[in-house]
């Protein structure tokens, strides 16, 4: 499996950081740098996981 479910989990993190909301917390300053932390995280770890199935199809056909 080469840590396909931790590839999985590291993106369903990035979608809960874009979901976080931090209003009227003392963090809620770092909501912005957050939302751009979750985004890379998710395009990242979608991209991996996309690249790995379509290396796995190439290698079955």
């Amino acid at each position: 499996m080469d840590g396909n479910l931790t590839y999985f989990a590291a993106l369903v993190a990035g979608f809960l950081l874009l979901k976080l909301s931090l209003d009227g917390t003392f963090l809620e300053s770092f909501d912005p740098a957050l939302d751009i932390i979750g985004i890379i995280t998710v395009i990242v770890f979608a991209a991996v996981l996309i690249f790995k199935a379509v290396k796995l199809l190439v290698k079955k056909a």
